[in-house]
C-alpha cells in the first residue's frame, strides 16, 4: 500500500508527465505546421502551450508542499530537488516551442525565402522532437526505464542537433552577406532556429536530472 509520500510523488510524476506530453505533442504539431506552411496549426501550438507557466508553477507548489509536510529522507529529497529543477527546464522548453511556432509562422508568411533551408530545418526540428519523446517514454515507464541509455540517446540527438544548427547558421550567414536587403529577416530566422537548439540542450538537462533522481551523483546542466 502506498504511503502518503508515495502518493504525493506519484501525483507529481503524473503532472510532469502530462506537461511533457503536451510539449512533445506541440513540438510535433509545430513540425507539421512548418512542413505544410499551415498558419492555423502554428496558432494551435501557441494555444496548446498558453498556460504552460501556470502548470509549471502548480507542480512546483506541489513539490514545495511535499518538502514542508514530509521532511523527506536523503533519497526522497534528491527526487524532489530533481523534479523541482526538471519543471523549470520543461517549462522553458515549452516556452521555446511556443515562441518558435509564433516566429516561424511569421517567417513563412513574410516573403523571406525559407524554402532553401527547409530540409535542414526539418532535420533540426526532428532531433528536438526525438529527444523529448525519449524523455517522455522513459518518464512514463520510470520503473523499467534504463536512465543511462535514455541519457545517451538524448545526447546523440543533441549532438546531431548541434551539427545541423552549425550548418544552418553558416548557410544563413552567407545569405545575409549575399542578400543584404533581407539581412534582418535572416537574423530573425536564425534566432528562431536557436530555439530548437536550446530545446535539445534542455532535453539533455532533463535526462540528466532523471538519472540523478534515480542514481544520485552530480547534476550537470547546460547553462
Amino acid at each position: 500500500m502506498l504511503t502518503k509520500y508515495d502518493k504525493k510523488i506519484d501525483n507529481i510524476r503524473k503532472k510532469i508527465s502530462h506537461l511533457l506530453e503536451n510539449i512533445a505533442m506541440a513540438d510535433e504539431l509545430s513540425l507539421e505546421a512548418f512542413k505544410q506552411s499551415d498558419a492555423t496549426k502554428f496558432k494551435e501550438v501557441e494555444t496548446k502551450l498558453e498556460k504552460i507557466a501556470l502548470q509549471g508553477d502548480a507542480i512546483d507548489n506541489e513539490i514545495i508542499k511535499t518538502f514542508a509536510l514530509f521532511g523527506p529522507e536523503a533519497k526522497e529529497l534528491r527526487f524532489l530537488v530533481a523534479y523541482l529543477k526538471m519543471t523549470n527546464e520543461i517549462v522553458r522548453t515549452g516556452e521555446g516551442v511556443k515562441k518558435y511556432a509564433r516566429r516561424m509562422n511569421e517567417h513563412t508568411s513574410n516573403g523571406c525565402n525559407i524554402e532553401q533551408f527547409k530540409p535542414s530545418i526539418l532535420l533540426l526540428h526532428k532531433s528536438s522532437v526525438n529527444a523529448l519523446k525519449y524523455i517522455l517514454e522513459c518518464f512514463n515507464q520510470y520503473e523499467n526505464c534504463n536512465y543511462e541509455d535514455t541519457y545517451r540517446k538524448v545526447l546523440v540527438e543533441e549532438s546531431m542537433n548541434d551539427d545541423l544548427f552549425a550548418v544552418l547558421e553558416k548557410e544563413i550567414l552567407n545569405k545575409i552577406i549575399d542578400e543584404k536587403e533581407l539581412s534582418i529577416d535572416y537574423v530573425k530566422i536564425l534566432g528562431s532556429l536557436r530555439k530548437l537548439e536550446r530545446s535539445c540542450d534542455r532535453s539533455v538537462n532533463i535526462a540528466n536530472l532523471m538519472m540523478y533522481a534515480e542514481q544520485g551523483g552530480e547534476i550537470k546542466l547546460f547553462n
